[in-house]
């Protein structure tokens, strides 16, 4: 599993309508790990491919390029973090 940040720059409370809209276009079923954070000046999601090929192909590709104009959300600072060693979630260890 590789980790990729999308740092969104902006007003969080223009942003969020707009990562709501980005959400609905994609199944939630094809998500390994997503989570959305707020932080002071925008939003930061933290979303996990099964490879970083995978991730490189669909975040620099056109449907998802597409996907964020139609959406209304900025064009992200792409931040590729790396392959997961471990994962826990509410203390429970996460295959990776």
């Amino acid at each position: 599993m590789f980790l990729s940040a999308y740092h969104f720059d902006g007003d969080p409370d223009e942003l969020l309508p707009a990562y709501a809209r980005l959400n609905a276009m994609f199944p939630a079923s094809v998500l390994q790990f997503h989570a959305c954070v707020v932080r002071e000046g925008g939003l930061t999601v933290i979303d996990a491919c099964p490879s970083r090929s995978i991730a490189e192909a669909f975040s620099d590709g056109p449907e998802f390029g597409h996907a964020l104009v139609t959406a209304g959300l900025p064009a992200p600072r792409k931040e590729r973090l790396g392959d997961v060693h471990a994962a826990f979630v509410s203390g429970e260890v996460v295959p990776t």
